[in-house]
């Protein structure tokens, strides 16, 4: 049986019990066991994370130790594999660059806050967006600072209405990655647990779980 961790917390607006809760039940039900808290005192514990096929962070903001953030490097490095959406995972520990270099990006803004704006797929033969066309989502469109090494799955061009200047900027949505032996996925999509229950977005989500764990 394969076995999980997820960890929440952090700012509330993100509503991280309730979305971490419904990915809890999505992995259970595909067999997973799964251990699910609300601290970071376990990260430290290298050798207990690394236990774990598959560890999926819900946690915006927030602080984490020096031997919490090598505890979970060292896990993936060795083989643990890493999902997760939106600011639970990309604005998650804002002074650690360990971390956002592992992750392969980092929020930094997203112009207009809440809007309509277009998800674009780049990589249709992929497993993770097979099958999937463009959509259209109303949520926050983010722009990150990223990884050129991301192998990029989805992305969205900003129009520059709220930021001229960052007319026409294409930005990765979806990518996977590697960090040593683990897997590592992320979607900037799903900004609260509601918006997981869009099926494009309950898709990719689900799929890069599955790929993500060893």
């Amino acid at each position: 049986m394969k076995r999980a961790f997820i960890f929440y917390g952090g700012w509330a607006g993100h509503e991280p019990a309730q979305s971490s809760q419904r990915v809890h039940e999505y992995l259970q039900g595909e067999g997973f066991e799964v251990t699910r808290v609300d601290r970071l005192e376990p990260l430290a514990d290298a050798a207990y994370l690394q236990g774990f096929d598959l560890i999926v962070p819900v946690w915006t903001m927030g602080e984490i130790t020096r031997e919490q953030e090598q505890g979970l490097l060292a896990a993936v490095e060795l083989g643990s594999g890493l999902a997760g959406w939106h600011g639970g995972m990309a604005d998650a520990f804002r002074q650690s660059t360990d971390y956002q270099f592992m992750v392969g990006g980092q929020f930094v803004g997203h112009p207009g806050n809440i809007i309509d704006y277009e998800v674009n797929i780049t990589r249709p033969d992929d497993p993770i967006v097979a099958g999937l066309r463009d959509f259209q989502l109303r949520s926050e469109q983010y722009y990150l600072h990223v990884d050129p090494a991301n192998e990029v799955l989805a992305t969205t061009t900003f129009n520059g209405k709220y930021l001229p200047w960052i007319a026409g900027v294409v930005m990765p949505v979806v990518w996977k990655r590697r960090w040593g032996l683990g897997r590592v996925f992320y979607s900037s999509l799903g900004h609260v647990a509601k918006e997981l229950e869009l099926p494009e977005v309950w898709t990719l989500t689900t799929r890069g779980l599955l790929w993500a764990a060893r």
